[in-house]
């Protein structure tokens, strides 16, 4: 775990250095030979973390800072943001982000979690755990591209719903729940996404969809690790043993039949590359759409029940 940690730092320093001689106006001989250890020394740096990879780093790259969230996504793949706001019962809720924009020329909605850059933002997002508001804001406006019959794309990466005092006494579990179930009856294709975080019921809130994708480095799972190590253990040190046990990656989850497809990142993650993956991401969307375009309401609410009831069941009694 150090040596993986050491080696991000280093590369880091590496790119820093690359970066500061390439924009150099300079130029001779010594300074391209530079240029090329350096570009030799960073792809064998990246070689390294590309490897193969535990499951507990898999939850550093899903948290790591510098990784895409939903406004860059919106950047990068869509057009005419238009956010709403509020949810015309308390507040607004700036964690989780709604709004309506065109996807290759299609109006549709967006909903999807937002962490902040720097302390100051993440602070005002609540480092992107919602509160009952937000939920009730994304439920408000998926009913309200519903009634428009606008496709729903949905981008989740969140620690958790807010579990503080002020979230349980505006009605938290209730909010979450409204959700899950009117969300399963809207009749307009919902498209789900986890990028990041799958933080128990604050990713589930606005995860059920007829499609639920998974980026390849993305984790999912009812508790974090440091939350199920501290109750099975009493230890929260033995958070990468909670995280094996826990089954959380990508594959896990598509083996269990709990997720649909893998959307596979740039080398060395998400964070690495924004253009490439969303490109990646933009591809997945675009085929998920064409998918259920095919299906009537009828149809694509029945798959939706369907989908939902059989994820658990692991045997069936004679």
């Amino acid at each position: 775990m150090a040596k993986q940690s050491s080696t991000q730092k280093e590369l880091a320093q590496l790119e820093r250095r690359l970066t500061e001689l390439e924009g150099n106006s300079a130029s001779g001989g010594q300074v391209e030979t530079q240029i090329n250890e350096l570009k030799q020394q960073v792809a064998a740096l990246r070689e390294e973390l590309v490897g193969p990879r535990g499951v507990w780093q898999r939850v550093e790259l899903a948290r790591h800072p510098q990784r895409p969230y939903t406004l860059d996504y919106i950047k990068l793949l869509f057009e005419d943001f238009s956010e709403i706001h509020g949810d015309r019962h308390f507040g607004d809720d700036p964690a989780l982000l709604c709004g309506m924009v065109r996807f290759h020329g299609e109006p549709v909605l967006v909903v999807g979690h937002q962490k902040g850059r720097d302390t100051k933002e993440r602070v005002w997002r609540n480092f992107g755990q919602a509160k009952p508001e937000g939920f009730r804001k994304a439920l408000r406006a998926m009913k309200l591209a519903a009634k428009f019959g606008r496709p729903i794309f949905s981008l989740v990466d969140t620690q958790g719903a807010y579990p503080g005092v002020d979230a349980e006494a505006r009605g938290q579990a209730e909010a979450i729940a409204s959700c899950l179930r009117e969300i399963s009856r809207l009749p307009v294709p919902i498209v789900v996404t986890v990028t990041g975080e799958g933080g128990s019921g604050g990713a589930l809130a606005i995860a059920i969809g007829d499609k639920v994708n998974m980026m390849e480095n993305a984790f999912y799972s009812v508790i974090s690790p440091e939350g199920c190590a501290s109750i099975m253990w009493r230890d929260a040190t033995k958070k990468e043993l909670a995280a094996e046990a826990l089954k959380i990656t990508s594959e896990d989850l598509l083996a269990m039949g709990l997720i649909d497809e893998i959307i596979p990142e740039p080398e060395g993650g998400a964070h690495r590359n924004y253009q490439q993956m969303g490109k990646l991401l933009d591809e997945v969307l675009v085929r998920s759409l064409a998918e259920l375009r095919g299906l009537s309401t009828e149809e694509l609410l029945a798959r939706r029940y369907d989908k939902f009831r059989r994820m658990g069941r692991f045997f069936q009694l004679a």
